[in-house]
């Protein structure tokens, strides 16, 4: 009898602590594009430490099937005075002790819920469950009662009543919330408040900056504002600190007062100008140490640091391209096996190349994001990518990461991938760099999704512009020539990028005309002119070197544009051998040394009149002659690596040079 008296007390203590933490308030639909929604739980007592809970968010749609699509696990997290926790991404005000993304939270009729367990017990599309569940709130706006969702937690006895609750019509500015008998109401969203005003009523302190953006060198003031005048001084504490970015970037004070009676503070910062080319980077201005009923209003606000230390490439942009400054890293042999073929045969032979699965590599989708940033690098500025269509460069810390695209960049497939029929695979999201890969060959269509020889730095709009339209020149609704106004700097570009994933994957090819066949894009006519108008520059050499570093193969249209031709041109049917290597010309057999070098360099083997020009990493010109037969040089160079340009009847030779 007393063994089960005790077991008694123990399941009704183990029912009481589930019971503690339920739904308060869920704002699911806000008016734009939903960025301030948020759910709100609260626990019976103060201050409750939530090891153990996890909340998860189910799809009530036809297509969700009333199964989960987010999961959080509460373990770490803690209830405050009024036990409460607002869980919102950084845009809810004041500002949820824990973050989720803008716009993850759906509209209805669904449903989210606090299980006892792991975010891990609720992989994606895993069916609602009663199992665990500790509460439940099932919501809509303005929709049809889920009467299957509903009927799933009704086989709950806990929940055997439970009714679907309107927040409103799409757009609404209200939030459900919670009264004190578990019924709901809906009224204008009180996160961090009790829903029935009683409680500790906290004093939100935001933080503000004239501009979001500043140079090295600069100096900018921080204000720190309370929502009421302060009864006491308030002391806290602020860090910058975020990636790179650190106490070495910048002077100021970070331990600030609002002294009693006064409602706020400023701080100066002043950005550190350094000689280090560290890129653009963004502090976060984040509260240390708020004490209650002090809380932030609004946190870790992204500032960002513009480097002046960038440097230049001696080559243009696609805009103002340059021609022979930079070489191919193609390997002495890597198209040998073309020689002497034509036609299928010497495709078929590229393909073997650029397909060989005991040489390629097939890095992940978001790999691509780190390649692109090394490869779509803006010419002009190294803290920036270049933008495939609107041809104008976009800081790399500007990647798209939020449903917002306005003023990012992402990745453009230039081959669609829905044309293709190819879409991210298991893994896709994993960055685990260059040396982390999988093995690949020409039927492996799933790894066109991530092939970077296909995939640019795009305008985030823009992208969402050209959608899945075919490349051509004519105007209707599914053709795509870029946007109005621009150079078409980029039309032989994605020319040779499409007719690269032609050879490079089975069941795809480039075609006349604008077909609605899942493996073909359009138009090829089109595209020929584009290649034959726009021909490959430096720019998009050193991009098919760059990706050669991560996947191994290049892209061969690049490298030997008369290959189109032989192709899909106007020398089908023709042998293609490789034309007479820079190797075997008259300029490749000029010698220059010693390199290293200290202050002269001799030059041997000019036998014709010859420009030559010395250009620093930055791509500034310092030493320019023209000389035509054997010469020495006197250098007064710093230490370091050089261009040296030699240009001779229409031939350039570009070789890199150290002075030590």
């Amino acid at each position: 009898m007393k063994k089960l008296l005790i077991s008694l007390i123990l399941l009704c203590a183990f029912q009481s602590s589930m019971s503690q933490v339920v739904i308060n308030e869920l704002d699911c639909d806000t008016p734009g594009t939903d960025t301030q929604e948020f759910v709100e739980l609260k626990s019976d007592i103060p201050n409750f430490l939530l090891d153990g809970f996890v909340l998860v968010f189910f799809n009530g749609s036809t297509s969700g099937m009333n199964s989960s699509y987010f999961a959080i696990d509460l373990d770490g997290f803690t209830t405050d005075e009024n036990g409460l926790l607002v869980i919102g991404s950084e845009t809810v005000a004041p500002f949820p002790q824990l973050l989720i993304s803008e716009n993850v939270i759906q509209n209805g009729a669904d449903a989210v819920a606090i299980y006892q367990g792991d975010d891990t017990d609720f992989p994606e599309m895993t069916l609602a469950t009663i199992t665990n569940l500790v509460d439940v709130l099932i919501y809509d706006t303005s929709d049809p009662d889920d009467l299957d969702l509903i009927d799933i937690f009704n086989d709950d006895p806990n929940f055997a009543d439970i009714q679907q609750i309107n927040e409103g019509s799409s757009n609404n500015t209200n939030s459900i919330q919670r009264n004190n008998d578990g019924t709901y109401f809906t009224a204008t969203p009180t996160p961090r408040v009790l829903n029935d005003g009683s409680g500790v009523l906290f004093n939100p302190i935001s933080i503000s900056t004239s501009l979001n953006a500043y140079g090295e060198g600069e100096s900018f003031e921080i204000t720190f504002t309370s929502e009421g005048i302060v009864t006491e001084d308030v002391s806290f504490q602020i860090v910058l600190d975020n990636g790179t970015f650190d106490s070495s970037d910048f002077s100021g004070v970070t331990s600030l007062t609002i002294p009693n009676g006064q409602d706020s503070v400023s701080t100066t910062i002043t950005l550190i100008d350094d000689t280090l080319d560290e890129g653009d980077e963004e502090l976060l201005i984040t509260f240390n140490n708020l004490q209650s009923p002090y809380i932030p209003f609004n946190n870790q606000i992204l500032i960002r640091v513009v480097d002046n230390d960038f440097t230049s490439a001696v080559w243009g942009t696609p805009l103002n391209p340059t021609f022979g400054l930079v070489q191919s890293t193609q390997p002495n042999d890597y198209y040998d096996s073309l020689d002497g073929l034509a036609d299928d045969d010497l495709k078929q032979a590229m393909q073997d190349i650029i397909a060989d699965p005991n040489t390629v590599r097939a890095q992940t989708y978001n790999d691509v994001i780190d390649i692109l940033k090394q490869a779509d690098q803006n010419p002009e500025n190294s803290n920036q990518v270049w933008l495939v269509y609107i041809e104008q460069g976009r800081s790399k810390l500007d990647f798209q990461t939020t449903s917002n695209n306005n003023g990012k960049w992402n990745r453009e497939h230039t081959y669609p991938r829905s044309r293709g029929g190819f879409f991210s695979i298991e893994d896709d999201d994993i960055i685990d760099g260059p040396d982390i890969f999988w093995t690949t060959e020409a039927d492996s269509l799933r790894h066109a999704n991530s092939d970077a020889h296909a995939l640019r730095a795009a305008d985030g709009p823009e992208n969402s512009t050209r959608g899945n339209d075919h490349y051509s020149n004519g105007n209707t609704s599914d053709e795509y020539n870029g946007p109005s106004g621009t150079a078409g700097s980029f039309y032989g570009d994605v020319a040779r990028s499409v007719l690269f994933m032609e050879v490079r994957y089975n069941g795809l090819q480039v075609v006349n005309g604008l077909p609605n066949t899942t493996g073909q894009l359009g138009d090829l006519a089109t595209l020929l002119d584009w290649h034959r108008n726009d021909p490959p520059d430096d720019y998009e050499m050193n991009r098919n070197n760059i990706v050669y570093t991560w996947q191994f193969n290049r892209n061969p249209f690049i490298d030997y544009p008369e290959l189109v031709e032989h192709i899909w041109g106007n020398k089908i049917g023709q042998i293609w051998n490789q034309p007479l290597s820079l190797e075997e010309s008259d300029l490749a057999k000029v010698n220059v040394y010693p390199n290293p070098a200290s202050n002269r360099l001799f030059f041997n083997g000019i036998t014709e009149e010859t420009n030559l020009t010395i250009y620093s990493v930055l791509g500034k010109e310092v030493l320019s002659a023209t000389i035509s037969n054997d010469i020495y040089l006197d250098l007064n160079l710093l230490e370091g690596m050089y261009l040296l340009k030699l240009s001779s009847k229409g031939k350039t030779l570009t070789k890199k040079i150290v002075i030590q």
